[in-house]
């Protein structure tokens, strides 16, 4: 029905005659010469309808924003003066033969040229309108390329595209699963993915030797800025390889990627142990654009009158650390007041601080509710954190995981809000993470997942497992987790001790992972890989603000569709198909579902 895109126009058509299909994005009426700004997924290109062609004129004439149209023109040059250099389309004009309407449309429920003024759920619920914007399409093209090139990329190296099933049994992997109950197995359910983990695995097994794809993953969790309940992963493993191998490959895919789509040479990948990150950064995944780090001050803080220090310093599990910010003593202290509250949101039960005025001034110089508990010591804290004149200095003390989370964030925002960046982009690799974490009651679980191969032996292994660190490894940029990977268990022994460790029996380890212990029998080869989020790699690229901005139909901060209204209600003849029965219903969060003849 068209010869051209709108977006394709230019010059070179000048005098040719071109058929459009697209929308209208805005019509103008000046002194009986219409014009229209037509639109499509490849830009906007604007129609001129003069009078003299009196069909063509009627039907520009009754158009409204969002008609659907299908027009016949010649390509000319615009008038001198009403050029427009800024717009791909902006040299040229089309002079209409022939205007016809396709489809009407009602009013839509915003202007596509103003949705800044428009909220995300009107948004969200008219997905299908929103998604006509220039804006929208452009971050869905950019998602689109990075998936080509990626393709190309893993192709070009020897992977090959499998996929794996998306309805399976549930296994523990950190986060809830999605169930899925079985009409032909009554009482039972299948679970939806949340990764290809396993089946990655037993494809190495099965000698593929390099596998890839773009695979969708469910998790059942409390979701955030770059959280979906479904999201997607560019997924990729490979046999006879080390980290270095893995880490290379998929380092060189991301530097061709930002190449080829962005114009972007990365800089060099650091590699930072996880130890040296959460001491620095109190992070995992720091954001290097920031030039602030914390700084250990605990045996200086030991012996001070002040036991908001003194406890934390002095304890096996607390840490004290500064954060200096050179120019913050300008903050306010209302500012000061809502970093407070900023870091009370990770647990912090507070935020102490001390502005450097005049350094040489001694304590007369300084400026601070806390520096009186603490003046046998300030010399040496200066020192240690290299404060000038002008500078605050923020300190976090308790839990060393309270004040890695808190400062941390702190340092992230400060970098936000004071526009403290240093440069575009800051990619880096984290690397030797602690095999396992343990929570209040000393019971250990998986930092990433329970397949990752420790870094030591077996036997220093077995006589220590809380002090291991693993084979995995994380590639960061700007302070987002872009994937994370590791080199898995290859041999059936050591999988069964990890299980052992994290409390797993044999009988629920035969229940749950029966399959790979039987696999790892036959000959599995040594072999490891990565996992990217592909949500998050596009959004980054994008400059979006959330993933929800470059997936085309996301859900909500509560895992809900407004467009289809999903999760919905299902008929009484779907549930006793399903063998399953709904308890009485008082709220929506108080609905479980059970097996038929269970309570």
């Amino acid at each position: 029905m068209r010869s051209h895109y709108c977006g394709q126009l230019n010059e070179t058509l000048v005098d040719q005659t071109v058929t459009l299909c697209g929308w209208v994005h805005r019509r103008r009426d000046h002194g009986g010469v219409i014009f229209l700004d037509m639109r499509d997924r490849d830009g906007i290109a604007q129609v001129v309808v003069d009078p003299d062609t009196v069909e063509a004129f009627a039907n520009a004439d009754r158009a409204r924003s969002e008609y659907v149209l299908r027009i016949q023109g010649r390509v000319r040059l615009r008038p001198e003066g009403t050029q427009n250099p800024g717009m791909p389309t902006g040299l040229i004009e089309v002079l209409a033969k022939e205007v016809e309407v396709l489809n009407t449309a009602a009013t839509p429920p915003f202007q596509l040229d103003e949705h800044g003024k428009v909220g995300e759920e009107v948004r969200l619920k008219h997905r299908y309108i929103d998604l006509r914007r220039p804006e929208m399409i452009e971050k869905l093209r950019l998602r689109s390329r990075i998936s080509h090139t990626v393709r190309a990329f893993l192709e070009g190296q020897g992977f090959l595209d499998i996929e794996t099933p998306i309805l399976t049994r549930a296994t523990p992997e950190g986060a809830r699963d999605y169930l899925v109950p079985s009409r032909t197995h009554p009482g039972s359910f299948f679970a939806l993915p949340q990764s290809p983990q396993l089946f990655k695995q037993l494809l190495m097994v099965a000698g593929f030797d390099r596998y890839y794809q773009i695979a969708k993953c469910f998790r059942d969790e409390d979701l955030r800025a770059d959280r979906q309940p479904e999201f997607t992963q560019i997924d990729l493993e490979a046999s006879f390889v080390s980290e270095d191998d893995i880490m290379g490959i998929t380092e060189a895919m991301i530097r061709q990627l930002f190449q080829e789509v962005l114009a972007v040479e990365l800089p060099d990948f650091p590699r930072m142990t996880w130890t040296e990150a959460m001491n620095r950064f109190g992070s995992d995944k720091p954001d290097l654009r920031i030039p602030l780090e914390l700084t250990d001050v605990d045996d200086l803080m030991q012996e001070v009158d002040f036991k908001v220090f003194s406890g934390p310093a002095s304890a096996e599990d607390g840490r004290v650390a500064a954060l200096r910010v050179p120019g913050g003593a300008k903050l306010s202290r209302k500012e000061i007041d809502e970093y407070t509250k900023f870091v009370g949101i990770y647990g912090a039960k507070g935020l102490a601080w001390i502005k450097v005025n005049e350094r040489a001034k001694g304590i007369e110089g300084l400026q601070s509710p806390i520096v009186k508990f603490m003046e046998n010591v300030v010399e040496a804290l200066l020192d240690r954190v290299g404060a000038e004149d002008g500078d605050i200095i923020f300190f976090g003390a308790d839990k060393a995981n309270i004040v890695n989370e808190a400062i941390g964030a702190l340092r992230v925002k400060l970098g936000e809000t004071l526009d403290l960046y240093t440069h575009a982009w800051a990619p880096l690799w984290v690397v030797d993470f602690p095999m396992f974490e343990a929570d209040d009651d000393g019971r250990l679980s998986p930092l990433h997942h329970p397949f990752t191969s420790p870094s030591c032996s077996p036997e220093e292994f077995k006589a220590n497992p809380a002090a291991a660190l693993s084979r995995a490894y994380d590639m960061v940029l700007n302070g987002t987790e872009l994937g994370g990977g590791s080199i898995r268990i290859h041999d059936q022994a050591m999988q069964s001790t990890v299980f052992e460790i994290l409390g797993i029996g044999e009988e629920e380890a035969r229940e749950k992972f029966g399959f790979l212990l039987d696999a790892l029998q036959f000959g599995a080869p040594p072999h490891g890989g990565l996992a990217f989020g592909l949500d998050r790699l596009v959004m980054l690229m994008a400059g979006a603000r959330t993933i929800r901005e470059v997936i085309a139909f996301p859900k909500t901060q509560s895992a809900g569709c407004l467009m289809t209204d999903a999760p919905g209600e299902v008929s009484g003849d779907q549930l006793r198909e399903l063998s399953i029965r709904l308890r009485q219903k008082a709220k929506p969060e108080d609905q479980q579902i059970t097996p038929e003849g269970q309570e």
